[in-house]
Protein backbone atom coordinates (compact mmCIF):
# COMPACT_ATOMS: atom_id res chain seq x y z
CA UNK A 1 0.00 0.00 0.00
CA UNK A 2 1.34 3.43 -0.93
CA UNK A 3 2.00 6.12 1.68
CA UNK A 4 -0.91 8.22 0.39
CA UNK A 5 -3.32 5.28 0.44
CA UNK A 6 -2.26 4.36 3.98
CA UNK A 7 -2.84 7.91 5.21
CA UNK A 8 -6.27 8.03 3.56
CA UNK A 9 -7.23 4.77 5.26
CA UNK A 10 -6.64 6.23 8.74
CA UNK A 11 -9.86 8.25 8.59
CA UNK A 12 -11.81 5.00 8.22
CA UNK A 13 -9.72 2.64 10.30
CA UNK A 14 -8.40 3.90 13.64
CA UNK A 15 -6.87 0.52 14.40
CA UNK A 16 -4.21 0.99 11.75
CA UNK A 17 -3.68 4.60 12.80
CA UNK A 18 -3.11 3.56 16.43
CA UNK A 19 -0.65 0.92 15.30
CA UNK A 20 1.27 3.54 13.36
CA UNK A 21 1.17 5.99 16.29
CA UNK A 22 2.43 3.34 18.68
CA UNK A 23 5.22 2.64 16.23
CA UNK A 24 6.32 6.29 16.33
CA UNK A 25 5.19 7.24 12.82
CA UNK A 26 5.70 10.95 12.09
CA UNK A 27 3.07 10.77 9.34
CA UNK A 28 0.52 9.39 11.80
CA UNK A 29 1.39 12.14 14.26
CA UNK A 30 0.90 14.81 11.59
CA UNK A 31 -2.46 13.30 10.65
CA UNK A 32 -3.67 13.24 14.25
CA UNK A 33 -2.67 16.84 14.88
CA UNK A 34 -4.22 18.03 11.61
CA UNK A 35 -7.56 16.35 12.32
CA UNK A 36 -7.94 16.99 16.06
CA UNK A 37 -5.96 20.13 16.80
CA UNK A 38 -8.82 22.62 16.33
CA UNK A 39 -11.28 20.54 18.37
CA UNK A 40 -8.86 20.12 21.27
CA UNK A 41 -7.92 23.79 21.21
CA UNK A 42 -11.57 24.92 21.20
CA UNK A 43 -12.40 22.62 24.10
CA UNK A 44 -9.50 23.92 26.20
CA UNK A 45 -10.21 27.52 25.23
CA UNK A 46 -13.80 27.13 26.40
CA UNK A 47 -12.64 25.74 29.72
CA UNK A 48 -9.85 28.24 30.39
CA UNK A 49 -11.11 31.35 28.62
CA UNK A 50 -7.58 32.46 27.79
CA UNK A 51 -6.21 32.09 24.26
CA UNK A 52 -2.52 32.02 25.16
CA UNK A 53 -3.06 29.48 27.94
CA UNK A 54 -5.22 27.36 25.63
CA UNK A 55 -2.45 27.33 23.02
CA UNK A 56 0.11 26.17 25.59
CA UNK A 57 -2.15 23.50 27.06
CA UNK A 58 -3.10 22.24 23.59
CA UNK A 59 0.53 21.57 22.80
CA UNK A 60 0.91 19.82 26.14
CA UNK A 61 -2.11 17.62 25.35
CA UNK A 62 -0.58 16.31 22.13
CA UNK A 63 2.75 15.79 23.84
CA UNK A 64 1.03 13.77 26.59
CA UNK A 65 -0.94 11.86 23.95
CA UNK A 66 2.16 10.67 22.17
CA UNK A 67 3.95 9.88 25.38
CA UNK A 68 0.97 7.80 26.48
CA UNK A 69 -0.15 6.25 23.19
CA UNK A 70 1.39 2.92 24.16
CA UNK A 71 -1.23 2.60 26.89
CA UNK A 72 -4.18 3.54 24.66
CA UNK A 73 -7.14 1.18 25.13
CA UNK A 74 -8.35 0.15 21.71
CA UNK A 75 -11.92 -0.09 22.96
CA UNK A 76 -12.04 3.72 23.07
CA UNK A 77 -11.87 6.20 20.19
CA UNK A 78 -8.88 8.46 19.74
CA UNK A 79 -11.17 11.48 19.86
CA UNK A 80 -12.63 10.73 23.28
CA UNK A 81 -9.18 9.72 24.55
CA UNK A 82 -7.72 13.06 23.44
CA UNK A 83 -10.64 14.92 25.02
CA UNK A 84 -10.01 13.17 28.35
CA UNK A 85 -6.39 14.26 28.25
CA UNK A 86 -7.44 17.80 27.27
CA UNK A 87 -9.90 18.14 30.16
CA UNK A 88 -7.38 16.78 32.66
CA UNK A 89 -4.65 19.14 31.45
CA UNK A 90 -7.04 22.12 31.42
CA UNK A 91 -8.13 21.41 35.00
CA UNK A 92 -4.51 20.98 36.10
CA UNK A 93 -3.61 24.30 34.50
CA UNK A 94 -6.59 26.03 36.13
CA UNK A 95 -5.59 24.72 39.56
CA UNK A 96 -2.01 25.86 39.00
CA UNK A 97 -3.24 29.29 37.90
CA UNK A 98 -5.40 29.74 40.98
CA UNK A 99 -2.55 28.75 43.29
CA UNK A 100 -0.23 31.15 41.49
CA UNK A 101 -2.85 33.94 41.63
CA UNK A 102 -3.42 33.47 45.37
CA UNK A 103 0.32 33.62 45.98
CA UNK A 104 0.62 36.76 43.86
CA UNK A 105 -2.27 38.44 45.68
CA UNK A 106 -0.69 37.54 49.01
CA UNK A 107 2.63 39.07 47.96
CA UNK A 108 0.99 42.18 46.50
CA UNK A 109 -1.07 42.67 49.66
CA UNK A 110 2.14 43.17 51.60
CA UNK A 111 3.32 46.13 49.49
CA UNK A 112 4.24 49.19 51.54
CA UNK A 113 1.92 51.49 49.63
CA UNK A 114 -1.03 49.25 50.34
CA UNK A 115 -1.94 49.11 46.65
CA UNK A 116 -2.09 45.78 44.87
CA UNK A 117 -0.83 46.20 41.30
CA UNK A 118 -2.67 43.09 40.16
CA UNK A 119 -5.30 44.01 37.59
CA UNK A 120 -8.08 41.53 36.91
CA UNK A 121 -10.02 41.42 33.67
CA UNK A 122 -13.38 43.15 33.74
CA UNK A 123 -15.69 40.35 32.64
CA UNK A 124 -18.62 42.77 32.52
CA UNK A 125 -17.10 44.95 29.80
CA UNK A 126 -18.84 44.94 26.41
CA UNK A 127 -16.87 45.62 23.17
CA UNK A 128 -19.27 48.22 21.75
CA UNK A 129 -16.74 49.15 19.10
CA UNK A 130 -17.04 45.72 17.50
CA UNK A 131 -19.73 44.28 15.27
CA UNK A 132 -22.70 42.58 16.89
CA UNK A 133 -21.44 39.16 15.85
CA UNK A 134 -18.15 39.80 17.59
CA UNK A 135 -20.05 40.89 20.69
CA UNK A 136 -22.03 37.67 20.61
CA UNK A 137 -18.81 35.68 20.42
CA UNK A 138 -17.41 37.58 23.38
CA UNK A 139 -20.66 37.09 25.30
CA UNK A 140 -20.64 33.35 24.71
CA UNK A 141 -17.01 33.05 25.80
CA UNK A 142 -17.71 35.15 28.87
CA UNK A 143 -20.81 33.16 29.75
CA UNK A 144 -18.97 29.85 29.41
CA UNK A 145 -16.37 31.03 31.93
CA UNK A 146 -19.15 31.77 34.41
CA UNK A 147 -20.82 28.35 34.10
CA UNK A 148 -19.70 26.01 36.91
CA UNK A 149 -16.83 23.78 35.80
CA UNK A 150 -18.70 20.53 36.31
CA UNK A 151 -21.44 21.63 33.89
CA UNK A 152 -19.25 23.62 31.49
CA UNK A 153 -17.21 20.70 30.18
CA UNK A 154 -20.35 18.68 29.46
CA UNK A 155 -21.98 21.56 27.58
CA UNK A 156 -18.86 22.25 25.52
CA UNK A 157 -18.43 18.60 24.57
CA UNK A 158 -22.07 18.15 23.62
CA UNK A 159 -23.12 21.50 22.14
CA UNK A 160 -19.86 22.87 20.75
CA UNK A 161 -17.89 19.76 19.90
CA UNK A 162 -20.93 17.71 18.83
CA UNK A 163 -20.21 14.57 20.83
CA UNK A 164 -23.04 12.16 21.55
CA UNK A 165 -24.25 11.70 25.12
CA UNK A 166 -22.45 8.35 25.18
CA UNK A 167 -19.19 9.91 24.00
CA UNK A 168 -19.44 12.70 26.57
CA UNK A 169 -20.03 10.09 29.26
CA UNK A 170 -16.89 8.24 28.13
CA UNK A 171 -14.79 11.40 28.14
CA UNK A 172 -15.97 12.49 31.59
CA UNK A 173 -16.09 8.94 32.96
CA UNK A 174 -19.64 9.29 34.27
CA UNK A 175 -22.99 7.73 33.39
CA UNK A 176 -25.13 8.93 30.48
CA UNK A 177 -27.78 9.98 32.99
CA UNK A 178 -25.26 12.17 34.81
CA UNK A 179 -24.20 13.69 31.50
CA UNK A 180 -27.77 14.60 30.58
CA UNK A 181 -28.33 16.15 33.99
CA UNK A 182 -25.13 18.22 33.76
CA UNK A 183 -25.94 19.39 30.25
CA UNK A 184 -29.46 20.39 31.26
CA UNK A 185 -28.21 22.38 34.23
CA UNK A 186 -25.31 23.83 32.24
CA UNK A 187 -27.61 25.01 29.44
CA UNK A 188 -29.92 26.57 31.98
CA UNK A 189 -27.02 28.41 33.64
CA UNK A 190 -25.69 29.52 30.25
CA UNK A 191 -29.10 30.84 29.20
CA UNK A 192 -29.49 32.81 32.43
CA UNK A 193 -26.02 34.32 32.01
CA UNK A 194 -26.44 35.12 28.31
CA UNK A 195 -29.77 36.88 28.62
CA UNK A 196 -28.46 40.12 30.20
CA UNK A 197 -25.17 39.92 28.30
CA UNK A 198 -26.81 39.69 24.90
CA UNK A 199 -29.46 42.32 25.57
CA UNK A 200 -27.19 45.23 24.43
CA UNK A 201 -26.49 43.39 21.18
CA UNK A 202 -30.07 43.73 19.94
CA UNK A 203 -30.48 45.87 16.88
CA UNK A 204 -31.72 49.45 17.38
CA UNK A 205 -34.89 48.62 15.42
CA UNK A 206 -35.70 45.89 17.88
CA UNK A 207 -35.24 48.27 20.77
CA UNK A 208 -37.38 50.95 19.10
CA UNK A 209 -40.20 48.50 18.56
CA UNK A 210 -39.94 47.53 22.23
CA UNK A 211 -40.24 43.86 21.47
CA UNK A 212 -40.33 41.66 24.56
CA UNK A 213 -36.96 40.03 25.22
CA UNK A 214 -36.60 36.50 23.89
CA UNK A 215 -33.65 34.17 23.99
CA UNK A 216 -34.61 32.21 20.87
CA UNK A 217 -33.04 34.45 18.16
CA UNK A 218 -30.19 35.45 20.43
CA UNK A 219 -29.23 31.89 21.24
CA UNK A 220 -29.68 30.91 17.60
CA UNK A 221 -27.27 33.65 16.59
CA UNK A 222 -24.87 32.64 19.32
CA UNK A 223 -25.09 29.00 18.25
CA UNK A 224 -24.42 30.03 14.65
CA UNK A 225 -21.32 31.89 15.78
CA UNK A 226 -20.26 28.86 17.82
CA UNK A 227 -20.60 26.60 14.80
CA UNK A 228 -18.34 28.95 12.85
CA UNK A 229 -15.80 29.01 15.66
CA UNK A 230 -16.41 31.06 18.79
CA UNK A 231 -12.77 30.97 19.69
CA UNK A 232 -10.07 32.57 17.53
CA UNK A 233 -7.75 30.02 15.96
CA UNK A 234 -4.62 28.79 17.69
CA UNK A 235 -2.05 31.59 17.20
CA UNK A 236 0.29 29.18 15.42
CA UNK A 237 -2.29 26.69 14.16
CA UNK A 238 -1.56 22.99 13.97
CA UNK A 239 1.92 23.87 12.72
CA UNK A 240 2.69 25.25 16.17
CA UNK A 241 2.15 21.81 17.66
CA UNK A 242 4.27 20.15 15.00
CA UNK A 243 7.36 22.11 16.06
CA UNK A 244 8.19 19.08 18.20
CA UNK A 245 8.16 15.40 17.32
CA UNK A 246 6.70 12.46 19.26
CA UNK A 247 10.11 10.92 19.77
CA UNK A 248 11.95 13.97 21.02
CA UNK A 249 11.80 17.54 22.17
CA UNK A 250 11.53 20.78 20.28
CA UNK A 251 12.95 20.74 16.78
Amino acid sequence: MSEAARVLSWAQDETELVTELQGGSDAAFDWLVTHYHAAVYNLICGMLGDLADAADVTQEVFLKAFRGIAGFRRGSSLKTWLYRIAIREALNHRRWSWRHLRQQISIDAENDDGQAPLELEDLGATPFDQLATREIQAAVQQALRAVPEVFRSAVILRDLEGLSYEEVAEVLDVSVGTVKSRILRGRRALREILEPLLAPVRRPAEVAQRKPPTMVPQLAAARAEVSLGVFPPHPEGAEGVRTWSPGGGAE
